[in-house]
């Protein structure tokens, strides 16, 4: 599980446009209490869904 800040070093993108992308449900994630966490997977399957709408 990933924080939002760390999801987003990972994809190389600002926390802003993460946080786009999870309210556009591209980046999958759920939250604990207050805490909104990103599955490991869900980086893979954002960079594929990314790759896909480029092409």
């Amino acid at each position: 599980m990933l924080r939002v800040e760390e999801a987003a070093r990972a994809l190389g993108i600002s926390r802003s446009l993460t946080d786009d992308l999870i309210r556009s449900g591209r980046l999958r994630s759920f939250k604990v209490g207050s805490r909104r966490l990103i599955p490991a997977t869900a980086i893979d399957e954002a960079i594929a869904t990314l790759t896909e709408e480029a092409a």
